[in-house]
């Protein structure tokens, strides 16, 4: 998919602009740019994309309403957010994460991370939609389809963003087993990928919000880490 992947930049600084489209210009996506919110949205609107980056200073609408928004639209539902800011407050990236944003980089940051970051996102949103490789897991009320992205809880489809949609494949595919937050990061992100365990924290409480009274069924191992306990 690299090869062919249109990816939109919603950034109003020119300087980092030209440094994006410098840096990404070997990498053979198609870049569309847009400086505002509601300029990213219509964009959207227009045609498909295949990863965001989504500063959060932005002139009108800011980075996070304008992610609210995104996640709205049917066609972004599974495509992959990176909050792009200069704001690395804890509170900042913990908001993103619960609007659905999948990742978050703080300026100044290195190109090169952020390709690595975009082709993480890029290569989990392609396994996802592999309908040759894709399964379909049960376990007690949950039932997750990977080659539709769908997920269900007693039958009920359940409206999740593409992070936590990972993690819940992830749960079922590996029921009973405790994984530590390193390990859930390695296997949904890719190894030696920079998310802090706070991170993992925010969006598994936001799959537990989701599941409802299933949401139990993801335990927290005190000084270890989660499992998918099933029910018996």
């Amino acid at each position: 998919m690299s090869t062919k992947a249109v990816i939109l930049i919603i950034e109003d600084d020119p300087e980092i602009q030209e440094l994006l489209s410098f840096s990404m210009s070997r990498e053979g996506w198609k870049l569309l740019q847009a400086k505002t919110g509601e300029e990213g949205l219509e964009f959207l609107k227009k045609g498909p994309v295949n990863c965001i980056l989504l500063d959060i200073m932005l002139p009108g609408m800011d980075g996070l309403k304008a992610l609210k928004k995104i996640k709205a639209l049917e066609q972004c539902r599974s495509v992959p957010v990176i909050m792009t800011t200069a704001r690395g407050e804890e509170a900042d990236i913990i908001t993103g994460l619960e609007l659905g944003a999948d990742d978050y980089v703080v300026k100044p940051y290195s190109p090169k991370v952020l390709i690595a970051r975009i082709r993480a996102g890029l290569r989990r949103q392609e396994e996802s939609g592999n309908g040759e490789t894709a399964s379909i897991w049960r376990q007690g009320p949950l039932r997750l389809d990977a080659a539709k992205h769908e997920a269900f809880c007693n039958d009920i489809r359940l409206d999740l963003y593409a992070a936590e949609f990972a993690l819940l494949q992830h749960f079922l595919s590996h029921p009973d087993i405790v994984f530590s937050r390193n390990q859930i990061i390695a296997a949904i992100k890719g190894p030696d990928y920079p998310v802090t365990d706070r991170s993992v924290d925010v969006q598994i409480l936001g799959l537990r919000k989701k599941l409802g009274e299933s949401g139990s069924m993801i335990e927290t191992i005190r000084g270890v880490g989660y499992r998918l306990k099933v029910p018996e």
